[in-house]
């Protein structure tokens, strides 16, 4: 679990998907308000306190996003409380309001372009041509949409591109407002034509 201020009444959460599996939760899980995931939240909030001093007190807006091969991304909102309220009450209650949002796109990172290519040298000759190439903040990312990934199984193709770059928490929206884009569409086939 990865911890980040925003703001001062904001913070990012970024749970991996192999945090869930070792607290014995999947994605689906979190859909629901099971006692297993209350239980992750109060953690997440405990951390939160002794990491960042960001205290879950009053009402809070909660949106998790589900990046497809990465994890979940919690933003953690704390709205000023309602001052109609008695001031003993106000700080033992806490009032969600949550937002789900799920993202069907695979985006992984790599450090050097050496790696990119050697990827795009093990897809190919499997049949991936697709995917986006971006750079930002001198590392280089690859974004796959449902079409690109459609003829392999999601397991295999994560396994694959986990062998040379890691997940990351950037958006693809964040890329294409702050990166430089590299290649549009077919970045596998175009690597692969360019440098094998």
């Amino acid at each position: 679990m990865r911890l980040e201020r925003l703001n001062y009444n904001k913070i990012k959460i970024f749970l991996p998907f192999d945090d869930l599996l070792e607290r014995g939760l999947t994605k689906e899980d979190l859909w629901k308000n099971a006692p297993k995931v209350q239980q992750l939240f109060h953690d997440m909030m405990y951390e939160a306190s002794i990491e960042l001093g960001f205290e879950a007190d009053g009402p809070i807006a909660i949106e998790i996003f589900s990046l497809q091969a990465q994890g979940m991304v919690i933003i953690v909102t704390k709205e000023s409380p309602n001052s109609d309220l008695d001031d003993e009450y106000q700080d033992e209650y806490i009032e969600m309001q949550v937002t789900l949002d799920e993202s069907e796109d695979i985006l992984y990172e790599f450090s050097t372009f050496e790696d990119v290519i050697a990827l795009a040298n093990y897809l190919y000759p499997q049949g991936f041509i697709g995917g986006k190439l971006y750079s930002y903040n001198n590392r280089f990312y690859l974004l796959f949409d449902e079409e690109d990934t459609a003829h392999e199984s999601h397991d295999n193709f994560i396994a694959m591109l986990a062998e040379y770059g890691n997940s990351t928490t950037l958006t693809k929206y964040r890329l294409a407002e702050y990166g430089k884009e590299l290649m549009k569409e077919q970045a596998i086939k175009t690597l692969q034509h360019y440098f094998s």
